[in-house]
């Protein structure tokens, strides 16, 4: 498949390195195996936008109707936090793949733009059943304040996008996912993009050589539940 043919090794570092393809699970579990990830858009104006600025840039076209519609990034460092290092700070109910479905359409609700898509949420849900997308999800008596949502590839838990509803749910969410997946042989949490908050949580950055590495360790076992 187009990506296990992708070579990284010049690709740009802050910038999208493919356009096109399917988004259906097994290609988006393969794009994470290879240390990508998608950034659809959601209508044909922002897939002209993209067209417009990366044209001309070194990005590989891999086919489909419209490519400039669905953009795949590998940043170059990649940020991430090793699975001990978050601290959850008061204590909170949390669960892990207990409500995936909500956890998707909080992450949905009011984003601009509107990346997380109908079909990559289908292809999450998929994967989910699968026991390889999982989300963790913060409670305050039987109210959902928090949560945050990823696929497993190697020993890496590649978050795609978080929500809170209470100050300190989004903290409490990493850091129980953090804890549960050390406990399976988990390593790090893939953080995707680079931010002054993902860097005040203690995140690190990778190289991209280094991360692409650490992914093609053996599969820690799945913390989904369906």
């Amino acid at each position: 498949m187009w990506w296990e043919e992708l070579d990284l090794t010049d690709a740009p570092a802050d910038a999208p390195v493919a356009f096109g393809g399917a988004l259906d699970a097994r290609t988006l579990l393969g794009a994470y195996r290879a240390g990508l990830f998608p950034f659809p858009a959601a209508d044909p104006v922002l897939a002209a936008f993209n067209e417009a600025r990366w044209a001309d840039g070194p990005a590989t076209l891999v086919g489909g109707d419209d490519p400039y519609a669905l953009a795949w990034w590998s940043p170059d460092p990649r940020p991430v936090l090793p699975v001990n290092r978050l601290r959850a700070g008061p204590r909170r109910r949390c669960t892990v793949g207990q409500a995936f479905d909500r956890v998707l359409e909080e992450c949905r609700r009011d984003r601009q733009p509107v990346w997380l898509t109908d079909e990559l949420t289908a292809a999450l849900r998929e994967l989910h059943r699968d026991g390889r997308a999982v989300s963790g999800e913060v409670w305050e008596d039987d109210e959902l304040v928090g949560g945050a949502y990823g696929i497993q590839v190697g020993p890496v838990l590649s978050l795609d996008s978080m929500f809170h509803r209470r100050p300190g749910a989004g903290t409490a969410v990493l850091a129980d996912l953090g804890a549960r997946f050390g406990a399976v042989g988990g390593r790090l949490l893939d953080a995707q993009w680079d931010s002054p908050h993902i860097r005040s949580l203690g995140a690190e950055l990778l190289p991209r050589e280094r991360y692409l590495a650490v992914l093609r360790e053996p599969d820690t076992p799945p913390l989904g539940t369906v």
